[in-house]
C-alpha cells in the first residue's frame, strides 16, 4: 500500500493565499514552438481549480538540464505564452524562483492570478535539495502542492524539500496518478498481467524482480525477450541480446516459478537480416531463427495467445513495446496487443495502466492511449514505482 497523502480537498479556504505548485512543464520544443503539450494539459485541473478558489498560483517547474547555470534557451519564459494558450488564461512570468525579484513580483499579484516562476534548475541548490534554497522558495508561498509525479523520484528542493516546510498536498494529476497506480499494483484485482518490453534487460532488472512477486502473468517482449530466449537455450542469431545476463534471466524465471507467476515469451517471431523500414521478413518458430537474422517483433500466433491471456485478467500494467515499433512492420505485435487491451478496458473487464516514454508513443501510434484506464507520461518515476521503490516526492506528502 502507498503511504497516505493529503489532497487539495483538505486545503480549506485558500482565497488570497499563495500556493506554490510543482508541475512538469518539461515539454519538447522545436524552432521555438511546443511540439507536444500533453504535460501542459495535464496540469489544467489543478491550476484552474486553485485559481478559481482565489489562490495566487505560483508554478514551479524545470526545463531541460541547465545543471545549476542560467541558460536563456532553457528559460521558462519561452513556454509562458504557449502555456497561457493551453490554460486559456493570462499567465505571468517571474524571472526567478527565489529572492527579492520573485518576492516583489509575487507581492504584486492578486487572488486568482497565475504565474510561472523561472526554471528551478537554474539554481545549483535545486538538485542538491539545499535547505537554503528550500527556505527561499518557501518564503514565497503559504501552501505547497506537488502535481508532478514524473519528478517525484527526485529528492530536489522543489519536489521534496518544500513539502517538508510548508503544508503539503497532492495536486489533481498527482492524485489521479497515485490512485491509478494503487489500483494497478498496490491493491489490484487479480489476475494481474504485466507487459514489459524494451531493448535491454539491464534497464529493467529491478522491475522484473519486483513484478514476479506481484503479478500472475509476466509478458516479456522487445529486445529483452531475446535475452530470456537465449537463457532457455534458443539461438537468437544476430538479434539484440545481452548474453552476459542470461544467468540473471534464469534467476528471474526461477523466482517467477516460485511465486506462481507465469512468464510468457514469444514462440513465433518476425525476423529480418537488416533493421530498416519494410525489409524482407519471415515469421518463424523461435527455434528456426537463422544465424544472420534478427528477431524484431513477436509473431502473430504468440500475439493471439497473449490476447487470450489478457482476456482472463482483471488488471494490466504495461511498460515498453513488444517489438521495434518505430520501424514498420515491426509495430504489428505492439499495435495488436494494445488494441486488445484497449477493447477489454472499454468493455469494463480490464483495468489497464501504462507508462514510460516509449510506451506512451506506442499506444499513441496504435491509436488507443485514450482507451486505457490510465496512461502515465512519467518515465523514470513510473519505472521506479514498478521497481517497488519509495518515491521521495510522494513520501513527503504524507501527513506529519
Amino acid at each position: 500500500m502507498m503511504a497516505a497523502y493529503r489532497t487539495m480537498d483538505e486545503m480549506g479556504d485558500i482565497a488570497g493565499k499563495r500556493v506554490l505548485v510543482r508541475e512538469d512543464l518539461n515539454v519538447p520544443v522545436a524552432d521555438g514552438r511546443v511540439t507536444d503539450d500533453t504535460r501542459m494539459r495535464a496540469t489544467l485541473p489543478t491550476i484552474t481549480e486553485l485559481a478559481d478558489r482565489g489562490a495566487i498560483v505560483l508554478i514551479l517547474a524545470h526545463f531541460g538540464r541547465p545543471k545549476g547555470q542560467i541558460h536563456p534557451t532553457m528559460s521558462l519564459a519561452l513556454l509562458t505564452r504557449a502555456y497561457a494558450g493551453v490554460l486559456g488564461r493570462e499567465v505571468r512570468f517571474i524571472p526567478d524562483c527565489q529572492g527579492e525579484i520573485a518576492q516583489s513580483a509575487v507581492a504584486g499579484m492578486n487572488p486568482g492570478e497565475i504565474a510561472i516562476l523561472e526554471n528551478t534548475r537554474f539554481h545549483a541548490g535545486e538538485e542538491k535539495n539545499d535547505p537554503a534554497l528550500v527556505a527561499e522558495m518557501a518564503a514565497l508561498g503559504d501552501f505547497y502542492v506537488n502535481d508532478a509525479f514524473s519528478a517525484a523520484h527526485r529528492a530536489h528542493a522543489s519536489t521534496e524539500g518544500l513539502a517538508r516546510v510548508l503544508p503539503a498536498f497532492a495536486g489533481r494529476q498527482m492524485e489521479a496518478e497515485l490512485a491509478a497506480l494503487e489500483k494497478a499494483l498496490g491493491n489490484p484485482e487479480h489476475p494481474v498481467a504485466a507487459v514489459v518490453g524494451g531493448a535491454k534487460v539491464s534497464t529493467k532488472l529491478d522491475v522484473l524482480r519486483h513484478l514476479v512477486a506481484k503479478v500472475d502473468h509476466l509478458i516479456i517482449g522487445g529486445g529483452m525477450a531475446n535475452t530470456f530466449l537465449a537463457a532457455r537455450g534458443v539461438d537468437v542469431g544476430k538479434s539484440l541480446c545481452e548474453h552476459d545476463l542470461t544467468g540473471t534471466a534464469e534467476e528471474i524465471l526461477d523466482a517467477a516459478d516460485k511465486a506462481n507467476c507465469t512468464v510468457h515469451l514469444p514462440y513465433d517471431v518476425v525476423v529480418a537480416t537488416q533493421f530498416a523500414p519494410n525489409p524482407p521478413t519471415r515469421t518463424v518458430n523461435v527455434h528456426e531463427v537463422a544465424a544472420d537474422e534478427m528477431i524484431l517483433d513477436v509473431g502473430p500466433a504468440a500475439v493471439e495467445a497473449l490476447a487470450d491471456v489478457l482476456k482472463t485478467c482483471r488488471t494490466l500494467v504495461w511498460n515498453g513495446p513488444m517489438g521495434a515499433f518505430e520501424t514498420p512492420p515491426f509495430d504489428t505485435a505492439t499495435v495488436a496487443l494494445a488494441r486488445t487491451a484497449a477493447a477489454l478496458t472499454k468493455e469494463g473487464s480490464l483495468v489497464s495502466v501504462a507508462g514510460g516514454g516509449d510506451t506512451v508513443a506506442a499506444l499513441n501510434h496504435a491509436g488507443v492511449a485514450g482507451d486505457f484506464t490510465f496512461v502515465s507520461t512519467a518515465g523514470g518515476a513510473f519505472l521506479e514505482w514498478m521497481e517497488g521503490k519509495v518515491l521521495p516526492g510522494v513520501a513527503a506528502l504524507s501527513p506529519r
